[in-house]
Parts: structure tokens; sequence; C-alpha cells
């Protein structure tokens, strides 16, 4: 095991572990199955459904520009957590333009690739519960993508999937924490990531509301969708 964690480190706490370069090399692996996932997923579903390469270059953007924003935070909360720059909402409209198969896979995907820029994990089921599972959830967004209620519909879908993978891997794994704030485990997961991913979801959709931005964001998933 010792050619994949690495010893403890300072920052985290003398329980945590990080990946070696062996360990990243294996997840960049995953990361790579997990797009291949996509195209198979796409291909089998119906010849239409087939991803082209023009759709893998949008949610190559989306990808790109969701790792860029998370990187942009707007507001750090007293409890821990970032409001970033609507780096969520890119990541939901992979779902929005191509359903749930594409954005669930494409979530993964960027989850594995936030846990391979900063490698550092408690458990397994911690960091499974924390990137792949939290992230990919954000394409629940696909799963309502013909809503009435358009992107803002998607976009709380996903959001909410996060949200409850965030919240059960701070009551199952951090909820000794709680002790430190005079509050139960649960609430204090409720709290403590409900400030910082609502806070965010809020901001977002406000933005994407304002007419002229609704109306850019329509006009790029109609584009994406065109076969030419």
């Amino acid at each position: 095991m010792n050619n994949f964690f690495a010893t403890p480190t300072d920052v985290w706490g003398d329980d945590a572990v990080a990946l070696t370069p062996t360990g990243i090399g294996i997840i960049v692996a995953v990361i790579a199955v997990a797009l291949i996932v996509i195209l198979f997923a796409s291909y089998k579903k119906s010849k239409s459904a087939n991803i082209t390469t023009k759709q893998l270059v949008y949610c190559a953007m989306a990808l790109a520009l969701a790792l860029v924003t998370s990187n942009i935070k707007l507001a750090h909360l007293p409890m821990g957590g970032s409001v970033t720059l609507l780096s969520m909402l890119f990541i939901t409209l992979i779902g929005y333009w191509y359903g749930p198969v594409v954005g669930i896979s494409t979530g993964i995907a960027y989850g594995l690739l936030q846990f391979v820029m900063s490698p550092i994990f408690y458990t397994i089921p911690q960091m499974l519960t924390d990137y792949p599972l939290a992230f990919g959830a954000l394409g629940l967004s696909g799963f309502f993508n013909r809503s009435k209620f358009g992107l803002s519909a998607s976009y709380l879908a996903g959001v909410i999937g996060r949200f409850f993978f965030a919240f059960l891997s701070g009551w199952i794994f951090f909820g000794e924490y709680a002790s430190y704030y005079n509050m139960a485990a649960v609430p204090y997961s409720i709290v403590y990531n409900g400030a910082y991913i609502f806070s965010e979801a809020i901001l977002t959709l406000v933005i994407i509301n304002i007419p002229p931005v609704k109306n850019a964001l329509l006009t790029v998933k109609h584009r994406t969708l065109e076969e030419y």
C-alpha cells in the first residue's frame, strides 16, 4: 500500500494520508475510463445520442471552466468551505445539455480531478463520498433538462444531489467536530455544508435568471445540440 499512499500530512492531522505519484496516476487512469464510459453509454443509448466531437469539446470546455472557477473563491465561510465563482454551474450544464448519463459520468471525472489537485483524505469511503459521488451528483441535472423551469430546475437538482453527499460525509466522517460548535452531528453537517453550497447556489440562480444571461445560456444549449 506504500506505493499508493504517502505518510500523513501535518496540515490535515495524523489520521490523514496523501496519494503518491503512483496513486495519482491510477486516479488519472480512472478518469480516462470514466470518460470512455461516457462515450460508450452515449453510443449504446441510441445512434442519435452518440456523442460527437463537437459535444466532447463542449463538455471539455465546461469541465475546464469548472476547474478554473473552483479556484476563484468569492467568500470563505467561518465554519469552512468557500463560495466559488459559479463552478457548480458548469458541471450541471453538461447534464442540462446531454442528459444524466453524460452529466453524471463527467461529474465523476470532475470529482476525481478535484481530488488529484489535492490528493489528501482520511478514508477511502470518505474520499469516494466527498469527490466522485458528491460531484457526480451534479449530473443529476440531466434528469430535469426538459423541465418547464429549464436550467434553474436542472441546476437545483444537481446542487441538492451534491449537498446530499456532502451532508452524508459531514455527518458520518466529520461529525466529531460538531461538539466544537455545541451541535449534534446532523445539524452541524447541514449548517456546515449548506452554508457554502447554497450560498453559491442562490448567487448562481440570480445570475442565470438575468434575462440576457438566461437567453445566452439558452442559445448555447441550442448550439450544443446542433448536429452541424
